[in-house]
């Protein structure tokens, strides 16, 4: 055959313009797009700046991340049901306690486990009472005036809770130091970090100003 002949370069020529250009599987790859989890774990950690007790706060918070993205109200919600979920499970600890102490001899201490639970029950109603408040935010037509009556309904019910949590160490004062009184006040010092550092997170929501 001869290969010189114009005939056949022609051939060629074209043979090499008809052929298919390689794709991936006949479609374009996609453009890289940003993962909702990294961006919200990001907007977690900054947040948590904020509050007085960040690295307590993002590890708290920070398994979230796919929940909250970057709402600082969802932010605010999750952190008020994180400090719910430990409220609950410091009154059912103590509650326990308490019936214990109540066939010991330490009267001291059994009063204070038993006012301690009284506390940690009515920081439990009012961290529930913000819960059930930020979940009503959404309704429809929510205005600003009414978004800050909410939030501050939100605030007043936190700060309370804190100052349960705080009045249930300071029943200790009286009763002798050991495992017990450092166990529960310990414990109780760990719930009222996150329960501040929800309120604080409540807070950065309030001052932005926007449901």
């Amino acid at each position: 055959m001869n290969t010189q002949h114009p005939l056949f370069l022609v051939s060629l020529v074209l043979l090499f313009q008809l052929q298919p250009t390689p794709t991936f599987g006949d479609q374009t790859p996609a453009a890289p797009t940003s993962n909702p989890t990294t961006n919200g774990t990001e907007f977690i950690r900054t947040s948590c700046g904020t509050t007085l007790y960040p690295d307590l706060c993002y590890h708290s918070l920070s398994r979230y991340a796919s929940a909250v993205q970057q709402s600082p109200g969802q932010l605010a919600k999750v952190a008020i049901g994180v400090s719910l979920s430990k409220a609950r499970r410091m009154a059912a600890y103590v509650s326990t306690l308490a019936r214990r102490a109540e066939y010991g001899t330490d009267r001291r201490a059994a009063a204070a486990l038993h006012d301690c639970f009284t506390n940690f029950g009515d920081a439990v109603d009012e961290i529930r009472g913000s819960l059930k408040q930020m979940g009503q935010l959404g309704a429809a037509g929510l205005g600003v005036e009414s978004f800050r009556f909410q939030m501050s309904n939100v605030q007043t019910w936190m700060s309370a809770a804190l100052t349960d949590e705080d009045t249930c160490t300071d029943g200790f004062e009286g009763v002798a130091d050991g495992s017990l009184k450092s166990d529960v006040c310990d414990r109780v010092t760990k719930v009222h970090k996150i329960t501040s550092n929800a309120l604080a997170l409540v807070n950065s929501y309030v001052a932005k100003g926007t449901p």
